[in-house]
């Protein structure tokens, strides 16, 4: 502990940088974990196809990047900064997976157009271009010295190594730029969802981001180039940064699938709870509800209920009361309930009628002129709310003129 407080500001953000460079892998590494299924299902779609090979590529660049990994790569192969053109290469394919993104996500359906399919090459070529540029400007240059953490600086003046740390940057901050307008752009359009939506701010942020490490990153090696020194925006501004891009990138690709599940899953217990009153009710007169299973999926418990609900709601309907549905309708409407909210009200009253007067009326015929059961199976959602608040059921009851709560009410 006195050791690690006893370390140098420079000291202290290089092991700070150092424990958090892998969390931005972690996260893009879940992201792909998340999307997988689907591209692997989907491999033919050019979409699902450029989301995964820009996550895969992220995830690499960020596994390269790492100090440890570059000490690793370099000793391995035995060459010193071997590792330098291989994140630059990494970078610069994941700059062109961008544009490619862009390109299958913009274009939709029309994807196979000849305007599509050249934008497509003209990006493959032009980043392919810039790889191999990067790799035959590292064989002519000299970089004896292996830099774990600062080779863009302490190169920035060697020849062909200041032109390789330049190409790279360059074509980072171009299809950043391209990018990053082209998602801004898109969250202004009306029509998106509200998870889609999220997900491009997300998205643009951390485009947003990567902009401001290209700044940090040029200004440094501009500043050697003028005799300055200003390594630490390289050192330990920059990586900080593209962590931070890295994540909101992740997140922006996560939300919409995972935002839309979460939604859907909470739509489906909001429904069953719905029904809730409506279903026990109905038990008491079928005897049992549905077999509670432990790990039953939210959307067969909500289809199990809707059944059992609709199932004893068919022979129920020959003891609904038509005419009592009638004046409740009327007596809701005259106490100020909106019409929808008024015909959920007499159904329900409807209902209970029919349920707590069942022994008297076994075997009866109808006593009015029969229920419009379509309408009650459609709107059970709204019947089970209304008997949520039985006080304004029996207020209805008493204003459609019976003389008191039948037996059984509460």
């Amino acid at each position: 502990m006195t050791d690690r407080l006893a370390l140098s500001p420079s000291a202290f953000v290089t092991d700070f940088y150092t424990s958090f460079w892998w969390i931005p892998t972690l996260v893009l590494a879940s992201a792909l974990a998340i999307k997988l299924p689907t591209i692997v299902r989907l491999w033919k779609d050019p979409l699902l196809r450029a989301v995964g090979g820009l996550l895969l590529l992220a995830c690499a660049v960020f596994v390269f990047v790492a100090p440890s990994t570059i000490a690793w790569t370099n000793r391995v192969t035995g060459v010193p900064n071997i590792a330098a053109p291989l994140v630059y290469s990494l970078l610069t394919a994941f700059c062109g997976s961008c544009l490619l993104l862009i390109i299958a996500w913009r274009n939709g359906p029309s994807g196979h157009s000849p305007t599509t399919r050249r934008a497509r090459r003209l990006v493959l070529t032009s980043y392919g271009a810039v790889i191999v540029a990067l790799w035959g400007l590292f064989a002519l240059a000299d970089a004896p010295v292996e830099r774990l953490r600062d080779l863009d600086t302490y190169y920035a003046t060697t020849p062909f190594m200041r032109e390789e740390i330049l190409l790279y940057l360059l074509a980072h901050c171009v299809a950043v730029l391209i990018t990053s307008r082209l998602i801004w752009n898109w969250v202004r359009t009306d029509g998106l969802d509200g998870w889609l939506r999220w997900g491009l701010v997300f998205l643009g942020a951390g485009y947003a981001m990567n902009l401001v490490f290209d700044a940090a990153k040029l200004t440094a090696v501009a500043a050697r180039w003028s005799g300055h020194r200003l390594d630490w925006l390289s050192t330990n501004a920059a990586p900080p940064v593209a962590g931070l891009s890295a994540v909101l990138i992740a997140v922006g690709f996560i939300l919409p699938h995972i935002g839309q599940y979460l939604q859907d899953r909470w739509r489906m217990r909001l429904a069953h709870r719905e029904l809730q009153p409506l279903y026990r009710l109905l038990r008491s007169v079928h005897g049992s509800g549905v077999p509670f299973v432990l790990r039953t999926a939210p959307e067969l418990r909500l289809i199990r209920r809707e059944t059992f609900i609709r199932d004893v709601l068919l022979p129920l309907a020959r003891h609904l009361d038509d005419d009592l549905r009638r004046r409740a309708l009327d007596a809701a409407v005259a106490l100020g309930h909106p019409p929808d909210r008024a015909r959920a009200l007499a159904a329900a009253v409807t209902l209970l009628d029919a349920v707590e007067n069942r022994r008297d009326r076994q075997g009866e015929e109808a006593p009015g002129d029969g229920v419009d059961t379509v309408r009650l199976l459609r709107e059970i959602g709204a019947v089970s709310r209304a008997l949520r608040r039985r006080d304004v059921l029996e207020e209805v009851r008493a204003r459609a003129g019976r003389l008191g709560p039948a037996r059984g009410t509460r």
